[in-house]
């Protein structure tokens, strides 16, 4: 038996882009609702709100159903914090807040197998198919179908991106323009010039280091950010879109109401 492959991988792989999409909520059904409409990649949370592994695990399932990836932000912790949501078979993990070089070395050794890394063994799990995706090719296969995303979201990481970018292990370097806006005491200022050479220096150093860029936008600025080099993009999230319905309605209902008295 074989691991799942990450379509992730394989696109950027075949020098495609790829179009992530972000669930706050925690109900396998949202999940299984996004993946329906073909993203490549739902984007789950354990860094911030009131996920758990229980809920990450069935929104893996329903995603798995369409073959659609997911990666899974970690909350900073010890190793098992970071390699759980693989051993439920998703396809990639996203750290936080990457500080220095040293800080993505050390996600590397715990997250990766040898020879990359020292990412303690368990292919008990469904990732490993429950022990029977053989002891080697599961490190073999797990090195190659998953991947890693590193966050830049903070102005001190600058100073070694090069290093960081250029880790063994690494596949995506993710500029965080929210908590880097607040990083430089310019919160919400997305237009802010430090913030705009940041994104600029985040894409050409990952695509030089041969990694992928990737981040957050829009389709309003996604052309903008694909000029840029930036080929992992995360485009809205299920509470945006569920505010904009819900607020659509609720207006139309509003002003139906105030003329019909």
């Amino acid at each position: 038996m074989r691991m799942r492959p990450s379509r992730v991988l394989k696109k950027l792989r075949d020098g495609g882009i790829v179009c992530s999409t972000k669930l706050n909520l925690y109900d396998a059904r949202a999940a299984e609702l996004a993946a329906m409409f073909d993203f490549d990649c739902l984007w789950l949370c354990l860094e911030h709100g009131p996920n758990d592994l229980s809920d990450i695990e069935k929104q893996i399932y329903a995603a798995k159903a369409y073959d659609v990836d997911v990666v899974v932000r970690v909350a900073r912790g010890s190793y098992s914090d970071y390699i759980r949501p693989f051993e439920l078979d998703a396809t990639g993990i996203m750290v936080p807040h990457v500080m220095s070089a040293e800080d993505a070395r050390n996600v590397v050794r715990m997250t990766r197998f040898h020879p990359v890394g020292r990412r303690p063994v368990d292919s008990g799990n469904a990732d490993g198919k429950y022990c029977n995706v053989p002891f080697t090719d599961y490190l073999e296969q797990a090195n190659r179908e998953r991947f890693i995303i590193l966050q830049i979201e903070d102005p001190e990481p600058l100073e070694e991106l090069d290093e960081i970018c250029a880790l063994e292990g690494v596949d995506i370097i993710l500029f965080g323009p929210g908590d880097f806006s607040h990083g430089i005491g310019a919160p919400g200022q997305f237009d802010h010039p430090d913030l705009l050479e940041a994104r600029r220096r985040v894409a050409e150093c990952a695509t030089k280091h041969g990694k992928v860029a990737g981040t957050v936008g829009n389709l309003g600025n996604l052309q903008e950010l694909l000029d840029l080099g930036y080929r992992f993009v995360n485009l809205g999230a299920d509470v945006i879109a569920l505010s904009q319905y819900y607020g659509e309605i609720s207006a139309g209902f509003r002003k139906i109401e105030a003329e019909y008295r």
